[in-house]
């Protein structure tokens, strides 16, 4: 069984969704294993870190700075995760010190290429989201 998860647009009808866009109805369930990623890839610093390195490798200072206001502690816990989801790959150079470099999977770019249109469009709305959000406080 698919549904479609009602959404409908500012003309008040529901958009047409094709089959491809359909999501079954085990991904609401709470113990569906997709749910799992999902957190994982939609947390805030998994969305920074994906879209970090879109674009190239990154070593960990780098991957710091860029990533701007997150821990040392929460970035190593990240990239952890995203590495055992098979999205980003650790690559430790036999050097002194130790050299470590950060890059997406084949996987982790393919995600990272959907992740780029919703920060996109986080980007071009937050402001006025923020807005609508302060005029009218306690309203959805």
């Amino acid at each position: 069984m698919t549904i479609t998860p009602a959404i409908e647009s500012s003309t008040g009808q529901q958009p047409s969704l094709n089959s491809g866009n359909r999501i079954t109805a085990e991904t609401f369930t709470p113990l569906c294993p997709s749910r799992v990623l999902l957190e994982h890839v939609t947390s805030k610093w998994g969305v920074l870190i994906l879209l970090a390195l879109a674009d190239s490798g990154m070593r960990w200072g780098e991957l710091r700075r860029s990533v701007g206001g997150i821990s040392e502690k929460m970035l190593a816990s990240t990239l952890r995760t995203l590495e055992n989801d098979h999205l980003v790959d650790r690559t430790v150079a036999a050097t002194v010190p130790p050299r470590v470099d950060y890059a997406l999977t084949e996987t982790g770019r393919e995600l990272a290429t959907l992740l780029t249109p919703l920060a996109h469009w986080v980007r071009a709305h937050s402001s006025r989201l923020e807005e609508d959000r302060n005029a009218n406080p306690g309203q959805g």
